[in-house]
């Protein structure tokens, strides 16, 4: 009788290249964090009354607070040292900074920051993978249930819906949803914001992302979708339908080769909620929204240090960004 054994693969992790992109991060984020703020315009201000904080330090402000995981109100002495070392004009007041994060202008603002912060890795990222996470939050929706004849409350949540690198796991674009958020509609917008800035090779999604549409916009930029049929999907199709279908009976080792890439997007959302948190302190759905693509962008930063000291990637400026 032959004894069968599974194997656990291990990856070698170059340690001292790794401890210098840990201790060194927050000097390099706070760097290319000014520099992707640089570009923000602040809105004009007509009429008398107080000079506003220029938008970019305001942004700076909430961005950073959301690196450092703590309250508004902590994050203060952090900001006044990047205030000493020339980072902001003028350190924002906690207010200033919460009210930042509940501006829906905010939000398009920051998008923009992920995909500008992703960019730099365009060189060695060409294998993406799409899902979506959900991030918990203090507000709780309640209601009367006649059934049980009372009360019933439930945490609401946001959804984060996401593409990822799988090689460094950095963030190319996302969108931000309540927790009715369906998956598959939001394929499509992932990925021609991804193709602004990388050239994609292929596309790994679960089964909640088949659809026509998705395998159509999937190929139309020249990738191939590895998203697996369910067991009552049909030969008949589109054109990209027939040939994935093809590809999935007949050469099932190759597409799972390219399928198990998916399993880079849960590290990711991992990654972020073991280091930013799996939660939100916001209590306004705008404020939510932008709480969790401030955690993002910070994780893209983490990312982009990473592949500085462990690939040779030069350090991003982002001086001649202009967002907004």
């Amino acid at each position: 009788m032959t004894e069968t054994r599974s194997v656990r693969v291990t990856y070698k992790q170059d340690w001292p290249r790794y401890n210098a992109a840990q201790t060194n991060e927050r000097d390099h984020v706070e760097q290319m964090l000014r520099g992707l703020c640089a570009g923000i315009q602040s809105p004009p201000q007509t009429g008398r009354g107080q000079r506003r904080l220029p938008l970019a330090d305001l942004v700076f402000a909430a961005v950073l607070k959301v690196y450092g995981t703590m309250s508004a109100r902590r994050s203060a002495s952090d900001l006044r040292a990047c205030e000493a070392r020339g980072s902001v004009e003028k350190a924002p007041h906690y207010n200033s900074v919460l009210r930042c994060l509940e501006n829906p202008a905010l939000t398009p603002v920051l998008k923009q920051m992920i995909e500008d912060s992703a960019a730099p890795l365009a060189s060695v990222e060409s294998d993406f993978a799409v899902d979506s996470t959900g991030f918990s939050t203090s507000v709780y929706r309640r209601w009367f249930d006649h059934k049980y004849g009372r009360e019933m409350k439930e945490a609401t949540w946001v959804k984060a819906h996401a593409m990822v690198g799988v090689v460094t796991n950095v963030v190319t674009s996302v969108n931000v949803t309540d927790s009715n958020g369906a998956d598959s509609p939001e394929l499509p917008a992932l990925v021609a914001a991804t193709d602004q800035h990388f050239d994609i090779n292929q596309i790994s999604a679960d089964k909640a992302y088949l659809g026509h549409a998705n395998l159509a916009a999937i190929e139309d930029v020249g990738a191939i979708p590895y998203v697996p049929f369910k067991s009552n999907s049909k030969s008949d199709g589109s054109a990209a339908w027939r040939r994935m279908w093809g590809l999935f009976m007949y050469k099932q080792a190759d597409f799972l080769t390219g399928y198990h890439k998916r399993s880079n997007v849960e590290s990711t959302f991992s990654g972020v909620k073991r280091v930013f948190g799996g939660a939100v302190r916001s209590k306004t759905p705008v404020a939510m929204v932008n709480e969790v693509l401030a955690k993002l962008l910070c994780w893209n930063l983490t990312c982009l240090v990473h592949a500085m000291y462990e690939m040779g990637i030069p350090e991003p400026t982002f001086s001649t960004a202009e967002v907004g």
